[in-house]
């Protein structure tokens, strides 16, 4: 039977783009279901005690593009650490993923993520403006419709709906990977999530 992960994402984060599409290939070679779950960052640091980047200080701010260099040049990702359209707000971005799981599959969902996550990473686009966001579903070969779905109401409760279920599973950040109720934070830690797929099938 195949194991299903929570994934619990964030489409502008940059942790999220580092592991994205390694944990894409874990879940293929085990044959694992991917759920797609973008959840607002913001609101789950209200109740985590999580701080917008802007309120950290110095010097945890510094560290952290220290490490986002680093994890970038140790798995060869392209990424500019201070990317031009960051801050950035996510949300429509978060609902488009959630429109095109919806009418596309996950594969389709699974992939526009990665576009998302490199076109603020790499690409340097701003993932708010609806012109980058269309641009974007055509180059996944995606129907542009996808976006004037993605702002109906019922579209917006399930992002609200998939961050209360991220605070009710006790998530404090993004990525974070789920299987069977243990949870796995960070892309430092996806050796631990394959080893958990793989163990499960020995």
């Amino acid at each position: 039977m195949s194991r299903v992960i929570d994934y619990y994402l964030a489409p502008h984060s940059p942790w999220t783009y580092l592991g994205h599409e390694r944990f894409a290939a874990i879940a293929r070679e085990t044959g694992a279901t991917v759920r797609l779950i973008p959840i607002d960052l913001l609101k789950l640091f209200e109740v985590s005690g999580g701080l917008p980047l802007a309120q950290r200080p110095a010097q945890r701010q510094a560290y952290r593009l220290l490490e986002l260099g680093r994890f970038s040049r140790h798995l060869g990702m392209p990424m500019h650490v201070e990317p031009r359209h960051f801050p950035v707000a996510p949300h429509k971005a978060a609902r488009l993923v959630i429109a095109v799981d919806e009418a596309d599959g996950a594969d389709a969902a699974m992939g526009l993520t990665g576009a998302l996550l490199r076109a603020v990473w790499e690409q340097q686009r701003d993932i708010a403006d609806d012109g980058t966001l269309l641009a974007i579903l055509a180059e996944r070969e995606l129907p542009a419709e996808r976006l004037a779905r993605s702002q109906d109401e019922d579209i917006g409760a399930r992002y609200d709906a998939n961050t209360r279920q991220a605070i009710a599973a006790g998530l404090f950040g993004a990525p974070s990977y789920v299987i069977d109720g243990e949870l796995f934070w960070g892309q430092d830690r996806l050796d631990f999530v394959r080893r958990a797929l793989v163990a499960d099938r020995a």
